[in-house]
């Protein structure tokens, strides 16, 4: 008499990683994780309720963060990225104390680029929320490491407003970035930081308007190898599935999980 076969179907244990965002920005922090790690499992959570975080008060915006991360805890993740400098500046050290998961902030760029024009003489020139300009943790970056005091800022809060209406018109937002640098000695500056995840949508549309010398930079980089540090992960070579990011919002309105959907792929379409 033969055996009988049994086929057991194995499903991953492996736990999602979550990224959070007021909006959509955070999904550039996202997509420079989905090409480095293919095969993660990954939870994007948006407080579409109350974006933009830049224009309102801290107090307002601190308990904002913390009702979505405990939404998001609630999932049971292995690890949040806190893909949003203005949720890092306000929140992240009080997130770590309180929940006993890996808690991943990001902040501008700034030490990189400082380095990287340390040599040359040039500027460096941040764009962020006005409430990222305006926090502690953020004067105190600049402080440590601009020993040249060759750091300057602008906040360019509209570009956050038209980022979440999904707003990419060439035209209108070259003239709104030659608008804003008009008084600025542009050939004076090395390299741009891009200090808000919602910028970077917009870095093709910048290039056409900076010097060809300035180098455009964000902290995505830094904070994803943050991440791959935190978690022991390796880069990996598989293939993209559909079901690798789940979408969830403050709102729970399904348009929003479309609107997060299109969002990460233009960014796939415009890294190409």
């Amino acid at each position: 008499m033969e055996p009988e076969e049994y086929i057991i179907e194995v499903k991953s244990l492996k736990k999602k990683i979550a990224f959070f965002d007021s909006g959509i920005g955070g999904l550039t922090v996202l997509h420079k994780a989905l090409q480095q790690f293919p095969e993660e499992k990954f939870l994007y959570y948006a407080d579409t309720l109350h974006v933009p975080y830049g224009t309102k008060s801290a107090d307002e915006v601190r308990g904002h963060i913390f009702d979505c991360v405990e939404a998001i805890v609630q999932e049971d993740v292995q690890a949040i990225v806190i893909a949003c400098n203005t949720a890092t500046s306000l929140a992240v050290k009080d997130l770590r104390a309180k929940y006993d998961i890996p808690i991943i902030g990001m902040e501008p760029a700034v030490k990189p680029a400082v380095e990287m024009n340390r040599n040359s003489g040039k500027r460096v020139l941040v764009f962020a929320t006005a409430l990222t300009l305006s926090q502690t943790k953020y004067n105190e970056l600049v402080s440590r490491v601009d020993d040249h005091h060759s750091v300057d800022s602008i906040a360019l809060p509209e570009l956050v407003e038209w980022c979440e209406q999904l707003d990419f018109d060439p035209r209108k937002i070259a003239d709104y970035f030659r608008f804003k640098l008009a008084d600025l000695d542009l050939p004076g500056y090395g390299t741009v930081v891009l200090g808000c995840t919602h910028y970077p949508f917009y870095t093709s549309i910048l290039r056409t308007v900076l010097p060809d010398h300035i180098q455009i930079i964000d902290g995505s980089t830094g904070t994803v190898n943050h991440l791959k540090q935190r978690l022991g992960l390796v880069a990996q070579h598989g293939d993209r599935t559909g079901e690798q990011v789940t979408f969830l919002s403050s709102s729970g309105r399904p348009e929003e999980q479309e609107k997060m959907y299109s969002a990460l792929q233009y960014l796939e379409m415009n890294s190409k």
